[in-house]
């Protein structure tokens, strides 16, 4: 499975406790990376769809939680560098904040209109739910309301199929990729390594601020060992306050 990068904000910014904002310069930076190596920054849904010998060029980049600063500040950069990407957006919170996020900076999101305009320049909108809420622990009746409610919400905005779903804070078992798969998603995309595998667990590397070329580059030989089952020591430990919140 070729690499997959975990974005959340793309903004400028004077604080940020839980490490999920890249400025756009950086993440110009980072995405210049990409390209002077030869790689295509894609969408999951492109990135899974495409012939094994195209697909060690392509990278998949990921935007969780459906900020509205995707659209101000990540958007253009991708434009430029001919990248697409997927969002996941939060059905249930569209136009409002990150309310989940007690102690850390405000954040907008996403509203309908700039959902169906992200949507519209190319990018792949996927699932996040419909309220950022941990998967494992809810009911079945909510969970497959999570799973299903939402995806049919995000279809009905932006008149295209949704066929990715991304786990709020990584948090999936046995149960909730089950009831992912029957729901009628195509992939499941998950943040770190567990006993869980295939398309419905996809593992992503998180990339912050502080990634120059020299730790996106460690990142990436990292996870291309780890994937092909070797040095399983070196699978991604995040950082306690990404744990925390993602």
């Amino acid at each position: 499975m070729p690499l997959i990068l975990m974005y959340h904000s793309v903004s400028p910014y004077d604080e940020d406790p839980f490490q999920i904002t890249v400025t756009p310069l950086q993440f110009e930076r980072q995405m210049c990376w990409l390209s002077r190596r030869g790689l295509r920054g894609v969408s999951v849904g492109e990135l899974l769809d495409a012939p094994k010998n195209c697909s060690r060029k392509l990278v998949g980049l990921t935007f969780d939680d459906g900020y509205e600063d995707f659209l101000i500040y990540a958007l253009p950069i991708l434009t430029r560098f001919g990248f697409t990407a997927t969002v996941f957006a939060l059905a249930g919170r569209l136009g409002v904040t990150n309310m989940w996020d007690a102690g850390g900076p405000t954040k907008r999101l996403l509203t309908t209109d700039q959902l169906r305009q992200v949507g519209a320049a190319g990018v792949e909108i996927g699932s996040h739910g419909l309220s950022h809420v941990r998967l494992a622990s809810v009911s079945d009746r909510q969970l497959r309301e999570e799973l299903v409610g939402s995806r049919a919400v995000l279809q009905e905005v932006t008149r295209q199929k949704v066929k990715g779903f991304c786990y709020p804070y990584g948090n999936l078992t046995s149960r909730v990729t089950n009831e992912v798969r029957e729901a009628g998603y195509d992939y499941g995309c998950a943040i770190w390594h567990s006993e869980l595998t295939g398309r419905h667990a996809l593992i992503r590397t998180y990339v912050h601020d502080h990634d120059q070329f020299w730790r996106l580059e460690a990142k990436r030989i990292r996870y291309l060992l780890t994937a092909k089952g070797r040095f399983r020591l070196l699978r991604p430990i995040p950082r306690r306050a990404m744990k925390q919140r993602t």
